[in-house]
């Protein structure tokens, strides 16, 4: 195997990671609306993802920071082509970002509440654009000969991404659903659960259809794996959902995003972007990639620091491991 082949799987890889760990916090956001009653039941949902929300989206920022040095032609043409819906994700997040911070600074029950609504928006649009965003990767937009994007955003809203929009946003509320019934206790986890299944069978819809569009565009047999098990973990997610299995159903709603991520990047591979207008256009691992001394440093530099960061975050999830509930909230609001 080649590097840049390498590196291809190494930020499905990343990517893979930060769907998984911020899927389930951008589900939270959503559910502040969805699920919570009152204050305190949102104060506990916030707080289920207060000490881990920052450190999910370092996958982010590691998977563009990769790409950007082993894909340069990818990075540019993605960055350039997806410009708006891409800006509209890092506004979301920074906001986002601020809102977890300034909403408990002043008392006042109003800017407490537009806070917690900007949350919830918050999570909500990038758990869809990213969909969109993806959908776009896999099923190939306008790229010209000199491997610029030559489409409109209007070209970015098509059935396919609108609908992987969708996969995604419900996706990522049920996996975030999940996550609040493991972390919650009382009666807002009863509710979670309930909301679980739900949520649950509308993203097993949507997710059937766009996983079954996607192998009948571009599949192959290691997709089609990966289509089985997704589906199969979504419904044992549901199944472990309703009996009552908290862990494992959360464990299997993220069995279900990995295994839908990793068909996308087999369907997707050696390209990194088809071309729509020309198959000879397409961006590939081969064209797209940095020089071969590039991504060896690159290499070394990962095998040394990713264990770091995997340790690390691995210990701040088991520091803060326990349930919470409205009475484990501190009296005064702020």
């Amino acid at each position: 195997m080649e590097l840049h082949d390498v590196w291809f799987v190494l930020i499905a890889v990343l990517w893979t990671g930060y769907f998984f760990l911020e899927g389930f916090d951008f589900g939270v956001g959503v559910l502040t609306k969805l699920l919570a009653r009152n204050r305190p039941e949102k104060r506990v949902l916030i707080n289920t993802i207060g000490p881990v929300w920052d450190g999910n989206e370092v996958w982010l920022l590691t998977a563009g920071g990769a790409t950007f040095a082993a894909f340069p032609e990818w990075y540019a043409t993605l960055f350039s082509g997806f410009y708006l819906p891409l800006l509209v994700i890092l506004v979301c997040l920074i906001v986002r970002g601020v809102a977890f911070e300034y909403r408990v600074k002043r008392p006042e029950e109003s800017w407490q509440r537009n806070w917690e609504t900007a949350i919830f928006w918050t999570s909500l649009i990038p758990a869809f654009l990213w969909g969109v965003a993806f959908g776009n990767i896999v099923h190939g937009v306008k790229i010209d000969r000199d491997l610029e994007y030559v489409g409109s955003v209007w070209d970015l809203l098509n059935p396919y991404a609108l609908l992987g929009g969708l996969v995604t946003l419900t996706l990522f509320t049920f996996h975030g659903t999940v996550f609040t019934a493991l972390k919650t206790v009382g009666e807002i986890r009863e509710r979670a659960r309930a909301l679980a299944l739900r949520v649950g069978l509308a993203t097993a819809v949507l997710a059937l259809v766009f996983l079954v569009w996607t192998q009948a565009h571009s599949g192959n047999g290691k997709s089609l794996v990966a289509l089985v098990v997704a589906v199969a973990a979504l419904v044992a997610a549901l199944v472990a959902n309703q009996a009552g299995r908290e862990g494992w159903s959360f464990a299997l709603s993220g069995v279900t995003i990995i295994a839908a991520v990793a068909m996308l990047f087999l369907t997707l591979f050696p390209n990194v972007m088809p071309s729509t207008l020309n198959a000879d256009w397409s961006l590939t691992v081969t064209n797209a990639s940095s020089s071969p001394y590039t991504l060896k440093i690159m290499t070394w530099l990962a095998v040394i620091a990713t264990p770091v960061v995997l340790l690390y975050q691995g210990w701040t999830y088991w520091v803060f491991r326990k349930r919470i509930g409205t009475q484990h909230l501190a009296d005064a609001a702020h």
